[in-house]
């Protein structure tokens, strides 16, 4: 069966709900190119005005269960357009503030919004949508992830070096606005309700999780922190893990782990996670590359970084086609073993590599990209029944943003290791670490081929038939 048995595709309500995604995963990375300008406003260095992003990432993804727990007891369509309201208005607040610990408090009320808005969308349409419409709403819900931290860093940029940083914050006010506007029209009404108690306890346990596993993996590589790393990542090892048996127990647990039994939604979940993961990283290594590695311009990284966006794009009309004549599993496959490969190409890639060919890889890359996130959206809610939707979107919710805020935390650690050992091999090598990198990320690919290939040769089949 299928995760919907719904009418035909809403497209007016999933082009509404890809707009909110967009704003809310804008915001999650533009405001990278804005911290050296934010810390000197603040008088602090750039590197501890990090908690303005963090923050931010942190509190969508521990925020994303209690979403789904809102929306089940308050309906979908008043807490969807609540969270649009408290997103903008907190982004007002953002672009106003003059103390940067009010600052990451607001950002932390911003990924709240965030952590509500986007999934509860995304269950409205796919409520509204039947069987044979599934591919076709996904790919509209895909596009703003795939946009949105490709423009993120080039568009801060320019705002910031205009009008201002507080701008980064402020354009979401309007964008809001509409979104309001249109949502009011087009959000559907939901009977359904579901008034089941709150997990406080597995609540708990994950925010600490994450929070100590997210602190650990960034304090990694200082040998000076190192106890303190240690114990970090022992709490969130240990707090973790006693959510996920907390969670199994409970009576009405925060995460329901039904959904994963069914092969296809774990494997979209599980090696789908670490595929996110890196698939995220990427273009924070790319940025990194070009302009700590190779000493290049922002606006030249921010240039090139866009042929990413143009193969997302470019190759977006033909997933669908691509995912029924090849099937779910040997789509994800290929898609993750060229973009293993793509990743790997760049370790020979030096300052005097040709533009066209640096391009070429990003635009080839950006395209089994799109290949790979489409697949696997579309694929995790294959066989997921209607009465398992609802707990099945908020564990797919979970797991996406936990692979997306944790991507540029892997991606930094990779790089300092790979510069340390480039360094301690030849201490004028410093940029071949930053290149290293690329194949460090590449490794963890290998989780999702593997799982891909243990799921059925015909998985999926039903939503990919015309």
């Amino acid at each position: 069966m299928s995760g919907s048995d719904g009418g035909a595709l809403n497209r007016p309500l999933a082009v509404l709900v890809a707009g909110a995604y967009f704003m809310e995963n804008l915001d999650g990375t533009i405001v990278q190119t804005a911290l050296p300008a934010i810390g000197r406003d603040f008088g602090v260095p750039a590197v501890d005005a990090n908690t303005v992003i963090t923050a931010y990432l942190l509190s969508v993804a521990v925020s994303v269960p209690l979403g789904g727990w809102v929306a089940d007891r308050l309906g979908t369509r008043r807490v969807f357009l609540a969270a649009i309201v408290l997103f903008a208005v907190a982004s007002l607040a953002c672009g106003l503030t003059t103390d940067l610990v009010v600052l990451c408090v607001l950002r932390v009320l911003q990924g709240v919004a965030g952590a509500f808005m986007v999934p509860v969308g995304r269950l409205a349409v796919l409520r509204a949508t039947r069987p044979r419409d599934l591919i076709a709403a996904i790919a509209y819900l895909t596009w703003p992830g795939l946009l949105a931290p490709v423009i993120a860093p080039a568009l801060g940029g320019v705002l910031t070096d205009t009008v201002g940083w507080r701008w980064v914050f402020l354009m979401n006010v309007p964008i809001g606005a509409v979104l309001l506007l249109a949502g009011l029209r087009l959000v559907p009404r939901s009977a359904e309700r579901d008034r089941r108690g709150f997990d406080v306890v597995g609540f708990a346990l994950l925010g600490v999780g994450m929070v100590s596993l997210l602190a650990g993996l960034e304090a990694l590589g200082g040998a000076s922190a190192r106890p303190s790393t240690i114990a970090l990542l022992l709490v969130a090892v240990a707090a973790i893990g006693g959510a996920v048996l907390w969670m199994r127990r409970a009576a009405h647990p925060l995460l329901s782990f039904r959904a994963l039994a069914i092969p296809t939604f774990r494997a979209s979940n599980l090696g789908g996670g670490i595929y996110r993961l890196v698939i995220s990283a990427l273009p924070f290594l790319y940025t990194l590359l070009f302009q700590v590695g190779f000493g290049w311009s922002a606006s030249l990284a921010g240039v090139l970084v866009v042929a990413v966006f143009v193969g997302n794009i470019g190759i977006k009309p033909f997933t669908t086609r691509i995912i029924r004549r090849f099937g779910f599993r040997r789509t994800i496959v290929g898609s993750s073993v060229a973009g293993a490969a793509l990743a790997v190409a760049f370790v020979p890639v030096d300052p005097g590599t040709p533009l066209p060919v640096i391009a070429l890889l990003l635009l080839v890359g950006g395209a089994f990209r799109s290949i790979g996130f489409t697949a696997y959206n579309s694929l995790q809610f294959a066989d997921v029944p209607a009465e398992l939707t609802s707990p099945a979107n908020t564990v797919a919710a979970t797991t996406q943003q936990i692979a997306i805020g944790f991507g540029v935390a892997v991606a930094a650690l990779a790089v300092r290791s790979s510069v340390a050992v480039a360094r301690a091999v030849d201490p004028g090598a410093a940029s071949l670490g930053y290149r290293w990198a690329f194949a460090a990320i590449a490794v963890l690919l290998l989780v999702p081929i593997v799982e891909t290939l243990l799921l059925p040769r015909h998985a999926g089949a039903a939503v990919a038939a015309r």
